[in-house]
């Protein structure tokens, strides 16, 4: 790459935040409602920063220190073997297309702004929709079309501007006596241990699914002028992505109720910007959510696929699934991920909450592969003896594990179900070159156990969805 390519420190900040910003903030204030009172969420904030930007941090560091390494289970491969690297690999891959999922029930929900048929996101009519939607992508991905540059444009103006006037809108709206008033979402008002860190529990799959594609930023610090500012401008778009999510979450509750929040319909921010302005309000919300929802639908159908070849070029799925067609798109990978699409699109006809079913999933999946991630950087820290390294991988593996194990078990449980599978397709592709290990088939064994118990607990509703 020439100098010339290379961009200055405040273009990367921007690229980083608008490459971030997905479908969930246009249905975050009333996720997050739902989930806590403003003084919960705010300390949930708290926490999240924190823990994502000790994220940003350790995928900056590897990619400074591993620039060969191409596929963020590479990591897992390169630090402990085939089996970690499949397992970091195949959780990727589930978190990419189960956010297509979500992203999904958020743009059938919007086109019900337009044609009421489609305003419940798991109804029939929306199920059909964002079928035909996901088959139409997947066709358009084959094709090569996926890299019309003008396309990016479109959606990065479409996508801050109903943003930005959201928030402007609740800042001239906000007030500040109204938001004190439930501040601990307790009768009493007051602060209480047990109630908060229940309301803060409940905060953190909400909140942390904004950040699923967080790695994908900090891949670009490579196209900065230096390592300096690669390294600055992650840490000041982790930040500045943090104080849009908390302006566009937490405002909102200095001029609606709690319950206001809760039932708008989706997406909340189109209804609830028209309640402040007017009807051009919640008309501008939506056709810029529609149209932003477009664009990371398209990325989001191309970053499975490519994951999953991927790891079929990495000798970790069957060579099949590596396969290209003439256009350059691996065909077989974008087949078979468009299958479970579908597959779990029609399971959501099951399910009264299917956004948050579908993000929740998507989350705990990649968490799956963020705390691999972390366990590289402590090990290759480690060799280095670089103690603020360490320091930074340890403080990522306590987030994600807490994370995981505070708000997100039973979706974990319902990972492993989707992990059978692909232990099917490692199994495959690993038999043509050896034998699988003790500690493999140990691995592969558990997870089995743990998938068809997860799959018992679903049909007797031990865990429910």
């Amino acid at each position: 790459m020439t100098e010339k390519k290379k961009i200055n420190g405040f273009t990367l900040v921007m690229l980083i935040v608008t490459t971030s910003i997905g479908a969930g903030i246009f249905a975050l204030s009333s996720d997050l409602a739902h989930a806590a009172a403003q003084g919960p969420a705010l300390i949930a904030w708290l926490i999240i920063g924190i823990g994502v930007i000790l994220l940003a941090a350790t995928f900056n560091n590897l990619l400074i220190k591993c620039p060969t390494l191409n596929g963020i289970f590479t990591y897992g491969k390169k630090g402990f073997g085939d089996f970690v690297g499949f397992i970091s690999g195949w959780g990727y891959w589930m978190s990419c297309w189960l956010g297509n999922i979500a992203i999904s029930t958020i743009f059938m929900s919007t086109l019900g702004y337009f044609f009421p048929i489609f305003s419940k996101s798991n109804s029939i009519y929306s199920i059909i929709g964002a079928s035909i939607c996901s088959w139409l992508l997947i066709f358009m991905v084959s094709l090569g079309i996926e890299n019309a540059a003008f396309v990016d444009s479109i959606i990065t103006i479409c996508k801050l501007i109903p943003i930005i006037v959201f928030i402007i809108a609740s800042i001239l709206v906000f007030k500040v006596n109204f938001f004190s008033q439930h501040f601990w979402g307790n009768l009493a008002n007051s602060f209480n241990f047990s109630s908060t860190v229940i309301q803060v529990k409940n905060c953190f799959m909400t909140m942390m699914w904004l950040f699923v594609g967080i790695e994908g930023a900090t891949v670009l610090a490579a196209r900065a002028k230096s390592k300096k500012i690669a390294g600055r401008s992650t840490l000041i778009g982790v930040v500045a992505l943090l104080i849009i999510y908390i302006l566009a979450s937490i405002l909102p509750y200095g001029y609606f109720t709690r319950a206001q929040l809760i039932n708008a319909p989706q997406p909340p921010m189109a209804y609830l910007l028209e309640k402040i302005v007017g009807p051009w309000g919640g008309l501008l919300i939506s056709v810029g959510v529609l149209i932003s929802i477009i664009g990371t639908w398209i990325s989001w159908t191309i970053l499975p696929s490519e994951t999953m070849c991927a790891m079929a070029k990495e000798k970790l799925l069957p060579q099949k699934l590596g396969e290209t067609n003439k256009f350059g798109a691996p065909i077989y990978a974008l087949i078979t991920t468009g299958v479970m699409v579908q597959l779990f699109l029609i399971s959501l006809l099951f399910t009264n909450k299917a956004y948050e079913f579908a993000y929740s999933l998507s989350t705990a999946s990649v968490i799956i592969t963020y705390i691999i991630v972390a366990s590289y950087q402590i090990k290759l820290s480690s060799q280095e003896k670089n103690k603020q390294q360490l320091f930074i991988g340890i403080g990522t593996l306590i987030f994600e594990t807490v994370g995981i194990l505070f708000a997100g078990l039973k979706y974990l449980l319902v990972c492993t179900i989707i992990y059978i599978p692909g232990l099917y397709l490692y199994y495959l592709a690993v038999r043509k070159r050896r034998k699988l290990t003790t500690l493999e088939k140990i691995g592969m064994l558990v997870i089995v156990l743990i998938g068809i118990a997860a799959i018992w607990m679903l049909l007797s509703k031990k865990i429910s969805i």
